[in-house]
C-alpha cells in the first residue's frame, strides 16, 4: 500500500498543544464501520454509547520522564565539586530514552550523537545520575548505562530530572502539568516514552459510569516505544520497518477476554496500543504449537504491522485519538475500519474543528 494513500490535509491550528481543563470534555466521532456512516458526539457520553456488555481492555503503561538534559563528562580533569562529583563540561547534551534492556541498561537517542563515541559518559543534574555510551546502534540509538551517584535509584533519578517526552508536533516546551495530565488515571507500569492517548480521556467517575451500565475492564502492559514517532519514509508501507514493542498480558485479562468472546460480547480496545499488543498475542498463540488457544497470558516482544487487508483476530470495537497523515497508526486504523471510511471520517473531523492528535478529541469505532 502506498505511503500516499492515507493522507489529509490538517491545519496546523486543530493540533491540540494543550490539554482541555477536563480529561472527559473532549469530543468523540461515533464511526459505523460497517455502514461508513459517522455522528458526533462528546466522550463524556460514551457510558451512555455502549451496549453495556462490552469489555474494554486498557493499557496501564506509565510513561516515564524521558527526556534527560546533561553534559559530557571532563574527563581531562580528576578534580571534582565540592559534593564529591564529578565535573562536567559545558554545552548541553539531550538524551530520550527509548527501551529499557536490564534494570540500569537503556536504548536511547542521543543529541548531537556525532561528538558522543562509544565509551563517553554524561552527567544529569548535580552530577547525581551518570550515563556511559556502551555500544552504537541502528538510526542512530545507543546504549547507555546508568549510575547512581547518590543514595537514589536509577529509576528515582530519572524520575527527578526527566522531562515529559511531548510528541514533536506539541511545539512547547514541557509544563509541571504534563506530568500528570499526559498519563492515564490507571497507569502504573512506568516502562512507556508515549502515553496510550485514547486513554487520557478517561477519569476515575467515568469508569465508575461505565462499569455501572454493565460493561466489564481488564488491563494489558504494552511499552510504547519509538515506533510511535517513527515517520514513515519509504513509498510503501510494506517497505518501512516496524520497532518491536514488549508486551506483558496478565492471566487474568488473557480470562475475560476469551471468556467475552464465549458469550459473544464485544472487545473494545482503549488505543492502537492495546490493538498492538492484543493482535501481537493472537498472531503468537496461532503460531504456537497446537494454535488452538486465541490467546495466551505472558510477556513478549510485539513487531506487528497491521494495515489494510489485515486479519483483526481479538479486537471488535476500537477508541482511538486522530492520527497523523501518512502514519503506522493511520494505517492500523484504516485496517481495522476501511480506508476510504477513515478518509471521509477525518475529512468531516477536519471540516467540523476536532483537536488531533494526543491532547485532542477522539473516535469511537464499531
Amino acid at each position: 500500500m502506498r505511503v500516499d494513500e492515507l493522507s489529509f490535509d490538517l491545519p496546523a491550528e486543530l493540533i491540540a498543544q494543550r490539554p482541555l481543563d477536563r480529561r472527559d470534555a473532549s469530543r468523540l466521532l461515533l464511526l459505523d464501520r460497517f455502514a461508513g456512516t459517522f455522528e458526533d458526539s462528546s466522550f463524556s457520553l460514551l457510558p451512555t454509547l455502549l451496549r453495556g456488555d462490552e469489555l474494554l481492555v486498557f493499557n496501564n503503561a506509565r510513561v516515564l520522564p524521558a527526556r534527560l538534559f546533561g553534559h559530557r563528562l571532563d574527563t581531562r580533569s580528576q578534580k571534582k565539586s565540592p559534593e564529591n562529583v564529578p565535573r562536567p563540561l559545558q554545552g548541553q547534551i539531550e538524551v530520550f530514552l527509548t527501551r529499557q534492556l536490564e534494570p540500569n541498561l537503556w536504548e536511547a537517542l542521543v543529541k548531537p550523537g556525532r561528538k558522543l563515541p562509544v565509551g563517553e559518559c554524561i552527567l544529569f543534574g548535580g552530577g547525581e545520575l551518570q550515563a556511559e555510551i556502551v555500544s552504537r546502534g541502528e538510526l542512530g540509538l545507543r546504549t547507555i548505562h546508568f549510575q547512581s551517584n547518590n543514595e537514589k535509584s536509577i529509576t528515582q533519578l530519572i524520575e527527578d530530572l526527566g522531562h515529559v517526552p511531548l510528541p514533536p508536533y506539541i511545539h512547547r516546551p514541557d509544563e509541571t502539568s504534563d506530568r500528570e495530565r499526559y498519563q492515564t488515571v490507571f497507569a502504573r507500569s512506568p516502562v512507556a516514552v508515549a502515553a496510550p492517548t485514547a486513554g487520557l480521556h478517561f477519569t476515575k467517575e467515568l469508569l465508575e459510569a461505565i462499569r455501572a451500565r454493565g460493561c466489564d475492564t481488564c488491563e494489558l502492559t504494552l511499552n510504547v516505544g519509538l515506533g510511535t514517532f517513527q515517520p514513515v519514509h519509504t513509498e510503501t508501507f510494506e517497505e518501512h520497518k516496524i520497532h518491536a514493542e514488549h508486551y506483558d498480558l496478565p492471566e487474568r485479562t488473557v480470562e475475560k477476554i476469551l471468556q467475552a468472546k464465549r458469550e459473544k460480547r464485544p472487545i473494545l480496545a482503549v488505543g492502537t496500543t492495546v490493538v498492538r499488543a492484543l493482535e501481537s498475542a493472537a498472531a503468537h498463540a496461532a503460531s504456537s504449537p497446537g494454535g488452538g488457544t486465541l490467546l495466551q497470558p505472558g510477556s513478549a516482544e510485539g513487531q506487528i504491522f497491521l494495515l489494510p487487508g489485515s486479519p483483526f483476530r481479538v479486537i471488535d470495537q476500537l477508541l482511538t485519538n486522530f492520527h497523523l497523515p501518512q502514519s503506522t497508526l493511520l494505517a492500523l486504523v484504516a485496517a481495522f475500519a476501511g480506508r476510504q471510511n477513515i478518509l471521509n471520517a477525518y475529512g468531516h473531523a477536519v471540516k467540523a474543528r476536532y483537536r488531533f492528535y494526543s491532547y485532542g478529541d477522539c473516535m469511537l469505532i464499531r
